[in-house]
Parts: structure tokens; sequence; C-alpha cells
């Protein structure tokens, strides 16, 4: 074993090299108190994947539950704020009966948003809203930290916003509430901040799962707007959670799908196949227009209500509206079309029983002014329901056009819908394989797939150059914070020490003195890069800028390189790839790393190179130009 190696406990190159020489007293870096605290915490807090999973199945359980009470609470405030009686009988997917208050009716979303807008303003202010942006800000802003009382309060106020009529959705707070369910027991566990969203991620992937149905949908929308990284840690206990949390889902609410699709003609390959692609490419790109105008009227709308004084005046006047437009539409055509969920209106567009192009439309446009205002008034509910309905809307109203306008192709306008419903879900959201996923999960018909995976393609870039932000991210924008929209392979971590490494090094003899150095000729680069030794033994390094340089006759300083060399530089190999480097760099508070030769001893004539903080940026900025823009 070498001297580099006894001093690093025997490790190795691999395991974590010596920072320097055989001298431990020189090598050590200088680092703050706190720096070392919060390093040593961190390696102490993190736990082994095999705990890391078995938590994960803890919150997927607890958020399976968690839905099943969810949808049981808004099942009871509905039929109180809709019939005055108690009960749990709320079947999501039928439309309801007339309410017996008449145009009373009008009010109840009111009454329901002021109990709301207490018990956030009151409580927890983040359970306001849709949910989904609140639980990224605090994966990406947050360490994912979210309150314990969000849970609580999101529960109650998001059951009482659907179940008194607010055009939002449910999935939205069951997303929070897993997330909230996890960063509590991360919090509570005391694990690392990586390991906390980890959990965040989880729970939330959970409560999509269990709240739709949809294992792959919910292990999908966790990958792509929840974690920040996908490996065999993070992939294992989000899939785990979700998978537990749909089984407890379908032991109380059965296998069904969440919503009943007639049989559909398969999709065969033939010319008015490709005729049809062609079409449902259209919707694609006319469903992803719809979606920047929801993204773009969810925002305008928010802003509007927040320039009005007082928060229950503002929710007065948005729910007083919302509750003429239930009232409204239950006069005009017999039901309360934009109430709640609004999946009976989707249910009844996948059997065919609606199928006016003008009414479809009609309900699409109030589905969407009636969620902005939900919202805008502070109800507590999800987009991704409303997002649903106003994608089977435009796409049945879409569906119907095209067989009236092309009769010999045998248009499908359950299928059209179907599609409809993915193309929104995506362009508003982002999260393309999440909306191909859950909306074959949901329907359970594959011969769908082809044309959704097309649609949601079409429907997010045009969503893009209408509005680059999604409907969860413009939100979050507009506070100033910024969330990555892709999932990018770090490929710069994986270059080698020795190329991006500088290899203009100075070594020079630590009783040198710095007028001595500085008198030296001038260099073209400016700044030197030194390595300070004392014989063979790196004592430490320095910047030099040789802009200072002075003539040998005004040398007149006894400073020598030994007295202002820095301590804190640390130790790699060639071959060591950048990852580790600058984890090394990080751990070690070091404004330098030395590359050594081979498998050498830390030593003065086996230095090759340096790496400092600027050249691990100017390899992260060489990489990123292999990414689309």
């Amino acid at each position: 074993m070498t001297q580099d190696e006894k001093d690093d406990g025997g490790k190795g190159p691999k395991g974590g090299e010596t920072d320097g020489t055989d001298e431990e007293s020189v090598l050590q870096p200088v680092q703050t108190e706190d720096t070392v605290q919060a390093i040593e915490e961190e390696e102490t807090l993190r736990i082994s994947l095999w705990m890391l999973s078995f938590l994960a199945l803890v919150v997927g359980i607890v958020t399976g539950f968690g839905a099943i009470l969810f949808r049981g609470l808004i099942g009871v405030i509905h039929n109180a704020f809709f019939f005055g009686q108690f009960s749990f009988d709320f079947e999501h997917n039928s439309f309801i009966p007339e309410s017996p208050w008449g145009a009373g009716i009008i009010l109840v979303p009111v009454i329901g948003g002021l109990i709301v807008t207490w018990l956030v303003s009151t409580f927890a202010p983040e359970a306001k809203g849709h949910g989904v942006p609140e639980v990224m800000d605090a994966i990406y802003y947050k360490s994912g930290i979210i309150r314990p009382v969000v849970a609580v309060v999101k529960s109650l106020a998001s059951a009482i916003s659907i179940g008194s009529g607010a055009s939002v959705g449910r999935e939205g707070p069951i997303i929070q509430i897993g997330a909230a369910l996890g960063s509590t027991l991360g919090q509570v566990i005391t694990v690392p901040p990586g390991q906390r969203i980890i959990l965040v991620a989880a729970g939330a992937g959970a409560g999509i799962a269990s709240t739709f149905n949809t294992p792959i949908g919910g292990v999908m929308f966790a990958i792509e707007l929840m974690m920040p990284e996908v490996s065999v840690r993070t992939f294992l206990p989000v899939a785990l959670a979700t998978g537990t949390a749909t089984f407890i889902g379908r032991y109380f609410f059965g296998q069904d799908p969440a919503f009943l699709v007639p049989i559909l003609p398969p999709v065969d390959v033939d010319a008015a196949t490709g005729v049809l692609l062609l079409l449902y490419a259209l919707l694609g790109v006319v469903t992803g227009v719809a979606a920047a105008i929801f993204v773009r009227g969810l925002a305008w709308t928010e802003t509007v209500f927040e320039k009005i004084e007082g928060r229950y005046i503002r929710n007065i006047i948005g729910m007083t509206l919302v509750g003429l437009m239930i009232y409204g539409l239950h006069v005009a055509y017999g039901h309360y079309f934009v109430a709640g969920v609004g999946y009976p209106t989707i249910q009844a567009i996948l059997e065919g029983s609606m199928s006016g192009v003008w009414f479809l439309l009609l309900l699409a446009a109030a589905k969407l002014v009636a969620t902005s205002l939900s919202l805008g008034a502070g109800a507590s509910g999800g987009v991704f329901s409303p997002s649903l309905f106003m994608g089977a809307t435009v796409g049945g109203a879409f569906g119907v056009a095209m067989s009236l306008l092309f009769p010999e192709l045998g248009v499908s306008v359950p299928s059209f819908a179907m599609v409809g419903m993915g193309a929104m879900v995506g362009g508003g959201t982002g999260a393309a394989m999440t909306a191909v996923t859950m909306i074959f999960e949901m329907t359970r018909d594959y011969d769908i797939v082809l044309p959704m995976i097309l649609a949601v393609a079409l429907a997010i870039g045009t969503r893009r150059l209408l509005s680059r932000e999604n409907i969860y991210t413009l939100k979050l924008v507009a506070r100033g914070h910024v969330i990555p929209k892709a999932l990018h392979a770090n490929m710069f971590l994986v270059r080698r020490a020795n190329e991006i490494m500088e290899t203009d090094v100075v070594l020079a003899p630590a009783d040198m003195t710095l007028d001595d150095f500085l008198a030296q000729p001038p260099h073209d680069g400016g700044i030197r890069h030194v390595a300070v030794r004392d014989e063979n033994h790196i004592v430490g390094v320095l910047y030099i800028d040789m802009s200072f340089r002075q003539a040998p006759e005004k040398a007149t300083s006894t400073i020598t390189l030994r007295d202002i060399a820095h301590r804190n530089f640390t130790i790699v190999r060639e071959d060591d790839i950048v990852f580790d480097v600058i984890q090394r760099m990080w751990r070690k508070e070091a404004m330098m790393a030395l590359v050594m030769r081979g498998r050498g001893i830390a030593r003065a004539d086996n230095i090759l190179g340096v790496i400092t903080k600027e050249h691990v940026a100017d390899s992260v900025a060489s990489s990123v130009k292999v990414y689309p823009g």
C-alpha cells in the first residue's frame, strides 16, 4: 500500500484519494465549522435505499387511504351543500339530480368559497390554488420541506371547493396531500434534503395514481414533473409508493378504469388510417391553442383577482359568477355541467350521448372560464380534471365536425375525445409521457396510443409557441422561481479529470519570495496556477495575477510563497470522472484540485494539471451545446 493510500484510510484511488503529501497537517483543507458540521450531519442522516424504499411504501399506504378519505369527504360535503343531507353516496361519473335549492344553488359555491378562504388564509396559504406548483416549489427551492398542516388544510379546503361546486379537480389536492405526507415523514425521520425530495415525489406520484387508478401514469408524473434526478435510487421508491397506493385504491373502488369506453374500431394500416392520423395531428394543434388559452387565461384571471382588495370580496365576486354559470347551464340544458370535476360530461361524450359541435365548444369555453374564475377567486383544487373536460369537449366537437365533413372515413367521436383529453393535459402541463400513459390507463384502449402520441406532441409544441411556460411553471416564474423544463443527462460529469484540467501549472519553491515570482517573464494568460512545493512535498496552491509583476530591482518584500499559499486544495487522479472531482472539491471546500499522474504518490513531480471551479464551469458550458434549445 502506498503512502497516500495509508493517509486515506486504505481506500485507494477509487475510495477518495489523499489530499496531498505525507504531511497531514499541511494537506488538511481549511473549512468552516458550520460547513464541516453540515457535511457530517448529512452523511450521518443518509439512509440506505432499502430503508428509503420502506418509507416510500409507508407514504404509498397513507396516501392511498388518504385518497379514499378525500373522495368520501367530497361526497359528504357535496350532498350537504347541494341537497342538505348527510350521505357518503356520490357517483362521480354520473350527472347529479336537480338541487332542491333552485336558484339558491348560485350561492352554494359562494358559501363554500368563503369557508375555503378562511381555512386557507388562517392555517395554510400554500393550500390555495391547484397545488402542484407549490409541490414543485418545495422540491426545487425549499429542500422538499412542506408543512404537515398543508395536508390537513388542503384536504378540507379542496373537498369543500369541489363539493360546493367550484370548477376544479381532485388530483391537484391529492398530489399536494401525498407530497406533504412524504415531506412530513422525511422531516420526522430526519433524512437529507435529497432523500426527502424523493419521498415528496413518491407521495405526489402515489396521489395521482390512487386518484385515477393509473400506476404507470403516477410514476410518469413524478418523473416528468417532480424528480430532479431519475435513477434506481429515485425510481424504486416512487414505483413502490405508486403501486401501493393504486392497490389500496383498487381494493376499495374496484379495478375498473376511471372512464368506461365503448369498444372502438381498431387502427388499421391503410390510406384511410393515414388520413385519420392527419386529422388527429390537426386536433393536436387545435388543442395546443386551447391549452395556451387556458394557461394564459388562468394566469390573467388570477392577476386580475389579486388586484381586488379583500380576499373575501374576491371570493364573493368570482364564485357568484361561477354559481350563475352553473345555474344558467342547468336551466338551459338540464345539468350543472361545469360544477366540480366534470366527469359526468366526459363519460357522456365517451359514450356518444353528447354530439353537438357548438354545444361541446360552449361547454369547453364555459369550463375554461369557470375554472379560471374558481382558482382566481381562491378555490382549492386541481387543473388536471378541468383539462380532461376541455380536452374531451374540444376533441369531441372536432370529431363530430370531421365525421360530417368526411363520412367515408368512419370517424369515431369517442376516439377523438380521448385524444383531445390527452392532448389538452399534455399541452397544458407539458408532461407528454404522463398524458399518454394516463389516458391509456384511464380508458384501457391500446389502439388510441398511436394517435395520442402524435396529438400530444403537436399540442405541446403548439402551446410552447404561444406560451413558453406551462400551467404549473407560469405561476412559479411569476415569483422568480424558474423550474427546469427537461431532465438533462449531466454529460460533463462523465468526462475525465485530464480532459478538463489546465496543464499550465507552475511548480514554485516555497521559499521563493512573491516579488521574485512576479519578476518572471510575463504570461499571456495573466493568471498563473501555482503549486507551491518544498522539495517534492506540496505545501499549498495559489492563483497569481502576473499583471502585478514588478521589476527585480524594486523587489523589497520578504513575503514567501509559503507564507501566502492556500491549504484548501485536494488531490484527484487523471482518470477520475468530473462528478467525483466536483463532489470532492465541494466536501473539502477546495479552491483547486491538483491532478496527479496515474496512480502515483501525491508528489509535486506527479502533477499533470489543475482543476478550478472555472474549469468545471467551462466544462458544463461546453456540454450544454448538445442539448436542443
